[in-house]
């Protein structure tokens, strides 16, 4: 597997977080000597087939860092501060907090030298909500907090799969030194968590990891194919090549100059296709450029990136099928409508990438919290849910699940005497109080929606009789 070689460290580093305009950026940079400067990014990995390892990246800026001096040595000192919390549960995975020293030069000034490390954990398939924070020991007004949603899907499956992609300032290949804490897959991989490239730092390189390639039976051969789009969405990189499938799981790390690229928020796609079988999945990765040498032929002002710079650009037609069909529970009667009209795949595309966009609650941030946590519902109920006779986001209890979300307590009767298992649903915050009762009809665990006393909802006071067995 692509990540036998993958530990737990203490200090590694991380790929993805919301990142904000460029233009903040560019305002921040000039103004780095008296802001603390502290940036986090994330990715994760295929681990095993109920876990990924997600890596967290971060760096300190030195020169905003306050420098404590001794009769020996001068350090700055910085605090890492990570929770992880199950959205389901509540339940805290990691809580922790470590300390970052380095030793500064003899003068006692801090330079423009970046702390950067990594820290990894194991984690189930869910949805989380992580903090992520960074501060100066030795001046605690010095502090910058991220909060980021995401959802640890699964990589290893039965179907091709392509992990998150960690942007780098630099890869290593066939690297001896194994004990560095960014050695993985016998290169070192050294983290850019600012996710910020152009003049200081002129190449970005990636490496991501390709999995469950024989598990199709379709060609031979897969296409990856690297593109890179700007604001605009317009293409500016693209490059495709043959991937053959002697092997279940590869790694993929490449490079791509970006010193002639104008100032802008670009995004970097890799898609991995099968044509025979009609199926692809892509990731896609946030980055920023500032050379503000080469001239900006495009305006910058509020675009984005566009259809074909998001997940759904590359999405095959089975797959935007499969996703609207997961979505209908929150669409309306005129948007199923419409999809059902819709006869192209790049129409198909347009829709759910629109449909999607309307529905974030939060425009300012990269990511779209609102999509995300949808889906990890979907892969919740799936996991919880499912019976013989159909998937779990297709059960009632699934759908309930994926429209209101977690109930406020459940009532479980698995092994009455005189009734066939049920379940009641208690929704405290719903309408002032709401219930769902299911009731387990067939023995299979397919537990059927009974009554409920939320509006719209079926209603059915004497649902006990369904159940009852004498």
């Amino acid at each position: 597997m692509a990540s036998s070689n993958r530990r737990l460290f203490i200090f590694r580093s991380m790929t993805m977080k919301n990142l904000t305009f460029l233009f903040f950026f560019i305002a921040y940079q000039l103004n780095a000597q008296t802001k603390f400067d502290f940036d986090f990014d994330y990715a994760q990995f295929g681990y095993d087939s109920t876990s990924n390892y997600l890596e967290f990246y971060y760096s300190f800026n030195q020169s905003s860092m306050k420098v404590s001096s001794s009769d020996t040595m001068n350090v700055v000192e910085g605090a890492l501060q990570i929770s992880i919390e199950d959205t389901s549960s509540r339940q805290k995975i990691v809580d922790k907090e470590w300390r970052v020293a380095h030793q500064v030069s003899d003068s006692g000034e801090a330079g423009s030298k970046y702390l950067i490390g990594v820290v990894g954990f194991i984690i189930p398939h869910a949805a989380y909500k992580c903090t992520i924070g960074g501060r100066d020991v030795r001046d605690e007004k010095n502090q910058r907090i991220y909060t980021e949603y995401l959802n640890a899907g699964r990589f290893i499956t039965d179907h091709i799969s392509i992990s998150d992609i960690q942007l780098a300032s630099r890869i290593i290949q066939d690297s001896p030194n194994k004990e560095s804490i960014f050695y993985k897959n016998s290169m070192e991989i050294y983290p850019i968590p600012s996710s910020v490239f152009g003049e200081n730092q002129p190449v970005v390189f990636y490496y991501s990891e390709l999995y469950n390639l024989l598990k199709l039976n379709g060609s031979e051969s897969l296409k990856l194919i690297s593109s890179v789009y700007n604001s605009k969405g317009k293409v500016v990189f693209s490059k495709s090549k043959p991937i053959s499938k002697s092997y279940d799981s590869r790694v993929e790390v490449g490079s791509i100059v970006v010193n002639k690229y104008p100032t802008d928020t670009y995004t970097f796609v890799i898609a991995l296709i099968d044509s025979a079988s009609n199926y692809g999945v892509s990731s896609s990765k946030r980055f920023y450029v500032f050379n503000p040498s080469i001239a900006i032929t495009d305006s910058m002002t509020g675009q984005v990136s566009g259809v074909f710079a998001s997940e759904f650009g590359v999405m095959a037609d089975e797959e935007l099928d499969d996703l609207f069909n997961k979505s209908k529970y929150i669409a309306s009667s005129a948007e199923v409508d419409k999809y059902d009209k819709i006869n192209t795949t790049e129409g198909k595309r347009e829709f759910l990438y629109n449909f999607w966009k309307d529905k974030d609650n939060d425009p300012s941030t990269q990511e779209n919290e609102f999509y995300k946590l949808y889906l990890s519902k979907v892969t919740l109920s799936n996991q919880k849910y499912g019976s013989l006779s159909r998937v779990g986001w297709k059960s009632d209890r699934g759908r309930v699940y994926i429209i209101y979300g977690e109930p406020s307590e459940i009532e479980r009767y698995p092994n009455q005497v005189d009734t066939k298992p049920y379940e009641i649903w208690y929704y405290n915050e719903l309408e002032g109080g709401a219930i769902f009762v299911f009731g387990d009809l067939t023995g299979f665990s397919d537990y059927t929606l009974l009554h409920s006393t939320l509006r719209g909802e079926l209603r059915d006071d004497n649902w006990l009789r369904r159940i009852t067995t004498f």
